[in-house]
């Protein structure tokens, strides 16, 4: 018992700083984006959504309104295609004054007939502003740092639903990602990758229940760790798992062994 506090422990310990890579970098943009995931229907009555765009910069914010369509590797790789072809978007683009805000809607006018869920991000994005003169005899350097901020959304045939389950997970040395600013990596992490495949038409958010591990540890004694929701998000974002398609989540959990890993849902 007293191990597998320990072990909880650390585990939080990196979720910790997973959490400072993710909340770091909003806290420093010029912008806010709310909400960050939209789900709407292929057909019917809620083909519609909206976000809201905040200006958080001190001086006036041009920004731009993108579509790109996702797939996703199963090893979590991301392809990103231009679609804006399959979204009206009202208005495109804009200019907000210091702490100005605009509901930006988002119509479904692709297939509406298609055959499973598809994902894409809608892409906020700042554009660059006529800088004054620098005062110096015009020579000064002056560097514009422009933000871009991605909701993601998801349109899904109507009445779908998604069907997961877990391939037996495996402890895995893993490279984390860096910390912001940083020119070194991170040493290697002890972790568990955990595969969910969906055998269903409609996408799954597994980040929304809990999650149980059970194995061995290296010395062949059981091992329990319960992650719940909550840790989840900081690890892994929603747990997007793409509807008839395979994904795997790499968790900074140590002590497993070699032995396969049994992956149960806990609400």
């Amino acid at each position: 018992m007293t191990k597998m506090l320990a072990l909880k422990r650390q585990w939080r310990a990196m979720l910790a700083i997973l959490a400072a890579i993710f909340v770091f970098v909003p806290a420093a943009l010029a912008m806010r984006v709310t909400p960050m995931v939209l789900e709407i229907d292929s057909r019917g009555t809620s083909t519609a959504a909206r976000i809201e765009v905040q200006n958080l910069n001190k001086g006036n914010m041009p920004y731009q309104v993108r579509i790109l369509h996702l797939e996703f590797g199963k090893d979590g790789s991301i392809t990103e295609t231009p679609a804006d072809d399959k979204f009206l978007v009202f208005p495109p683009q804009g200019a907000l004054p210091p702490g100005g805000r605009q509901v930006i809607r988002l119509q479904w006018v692709g297939d509406a007939e298609i055959a499973a869920s598809e994902a894409y991000y809608v892409s906020v994005e700042q554009l660059p502003v006529t800088l004054e003169p620098g005062s110096k005899e015009g020579l000064d350097a002056q560097v514009q740092v422009l933000y871009n901020m991605r909701a993601l959304l998801v349109v899904a045939p109507p009445g779908a639903k998604p069907d997961v389950s877990a391939l037996p997970a495996r402890q895995l040395n893993y490279q984390p990602p860096a910390l912001p600013g940083a020119t070194d990596q991170p040493p290697m992490q002890d972790g568990v990758e955990v595969t969910l495949t969906n055998a269903g038409r409609r996408h799954a958010m597994m980040s929304n229940f809990g999650w149980r591990l059970e194995g061995k540890d290296r010395e062949g004694k059981y091992l329990r760790v319960d992650v719940s929701s909550d840790e989840l998000i900081q690890a892994i974002g929603t747990g997007y798992v793409p509807a008839l398609g395979e994904r795997s989540f790499r968790l900074p959990i140590p002590g497993f062994g070699p032995d396969p890993i049994k992956m149960t849902f806990i609400q």
